[in-house]
């Protein structure tokens, strides 16, 4: 089974392609644990709400894995990954717990699309640093390359990332 995880800052299109790739591929993905969670309880947390949020990720994957080694397919998207509550935790509380960067070093995917912040803003209740995207999505990059994660840099329109991941995506399969 083939995962393939999409991160990157808020509001740069990560549940819009996880749908698009999954919907082109004919397989399963993983929503983003934290848009439930935060949805039921509100938007103010502390680190155990974080845990409990990696933990419902987890879930959500393993569920989104079952389903497509179920139904035949060789590919598994996941929206959103163990980096997300990394650097959350870190910016927020100065640290992350260290089962889920124990977790983040055992877990690999055989992709990681990292989305670049070149799209326009979008306000959401849930989403908390418009001006800080930027540096954001360079604490990603950087993960990623001290991970020595197989990854790529998605950009552009929503039509572009979507051509972009699927040429990705197809070059994986081969």
């Amino acid at each position: 089974m083939l995962r393939v995880a999409i991160t990157g800052p808020e509001s740069t299109g990560k549940t819009t392609l996880s749908r698009q790739l999954a919907a082109h591929y004919h397989t399963t993905w993983a929503p983003e644990y934290a848009r439930a969670y935060l949805e039921e309880r509100g938007p103010e947390y502390a680190l155990p709400d974080l845990e409990a949020i990696a933990r419902g990720q987890l879930h959500e994957e393993a569920q989104a894995i079952a389903a497509a080694e179920q139904q035949g397919h060789a590919i598994c998207f996941c929206d959103t990954d163990l980096l997300v509550i990394k650097i959350w935790a870190e910016h927020a509380f100065g640290h992350c717990p260290e089962w889920i960067l124990q977790r983040i070093e055992q877990q690999r995917y055989d992709l990681v699309l990292l989305l670049d912040v070149d799209l326009p803003w979008e306000p959401d209740p849930l989403r908390e640093h418009p001006h800080l995207r930027q540096h954001f999505f360079t604490l990603y990059q950087q993960a990623l390359q001290v991970q020595q994660a197989t990854f790529a840099v998605v950009r552009g329109a929503l039509a572009q990332r979507f051509e972009q991941a699927r040429l990705l995506v197809d070059e994986l399969l081969k």
